[in-house]
């Protein structure tokens, strides 16, 4: 899940103040395994979401699937209550950019480019990933920005490791959707997870100077998420206060995974594949 940089830092309704530390949190092997866990349960929400939508399917039959599944693994929906966000899943389609708001009222279509992002809180810990979702036949340019949104977010993971640093990752992701002519989105941006859905540091998809340029230790958990407009790199808010647009309603695609620092490299903790 994106959100504001504002909200980076704050806890969920189900984090424990009291455990609550400042700076980029270190996991332990026990709380790696439970993140673990809480990944592999957003990994199998997701991959059953891909292949269960359908035209005429409304964003509300996803979200209801989601927090059904979620609970029977014993965990409970990261995103449904934080700071008032009322679903379990983010619903965005078409030029809805992040933080769709699921209903009854949004039928899917043949042709939608449709991103599904979601968490789970289980045992302490948090797991979060996003997909994007060809409908049936896409447009041409359409398969070709979810493509590059999805080469953006591992050429950002093949930067991860212990000694790197977090503009690595951001460079890397950057000369990918510039060099196929498409825009990153700056006004949100990747962060760390763990104890928190949002946590320190924050994981830019483009060069700035506006963050430390944190260097990557072993047992850090970030959350690496390139969002990738057809066109202009600016959104705004609805009136809902949470769906994010296109300025120039272009097609956006975004893609998420929860990603283990280690010393050699990384691990992928909501990979589908293994599911």
């Amino acid at each position: 899940m994106n959100i504001l940089s504002n909200l980076l830092s704050q806890p969920t309704q189900d984090s424990r103040p009291k455990r609550q530390r400042r700076g980029i949190e270190i996991k332990s092997p026990r709380e790696i395994e439970i993140m673990r866990q809480s990944a592999k349960i957003v990994a199998t929400v997701l991959k059953e979401i891909s292949e269960l939508v359908k035209p005429g399917m409304t964003t509300a039959d996803l979200d209801a699937h989601a927090e059904k599944r979620i609970r029977e693994m014993g965990a409970t929906p990261s995103f449904k209550g934080y700071h008032g966000f009322p679903a379990s899943i983010c619903s965005s389609i078409n030029n809805e950019v992040v933080h769709g708001i699921p209903s009854a009222k949004k039928v899917i279509r043949s042709g939608d480019v449709l991103k599904v992002d979601t968490g789970a809180f289980f045992q302490g810990f948090h797991g979060d990933s996003c997909i994007t979702i060809a409908v049936e036949e896409v447009t041409p340019d359409a398969a070709k920005l979810i493509r590059v949104a999805e080469e953006a977010l591992y050429k950002g993971i093949e930067q991860v490791k212990a000694g790197n640093y977090l503009m690595d990752i951001a460079g890397a992701i950057e000369d990918h959707v510039k060099g196929n002519g498409f825009a990153v989105v700056e006004d949100f941006t990747g962060h760390g997870v763990g104890r928190n859905l949002h946590e320190e540091p924050s994981v830019f998809n483009f060069r700035t100077r506006e963050m430390p340029n944190v260097k990557l230790r072993a047992g850090m958990t970030l959350a690496i998420e390139p969002i990738v407009n057809a066109g202009s790199k600016h959104t705004r808010t609805l009136s809902d206060r949470w769906t994010a647009v296109t300025v120039d309603k272009s097609l956006s695609a975004q893609f998420e995974h929860t990603i283990l620092v280690t010393q050699t490299g990384y691990e992928i903790l909501t990979d589908r594949t293994k599911i």
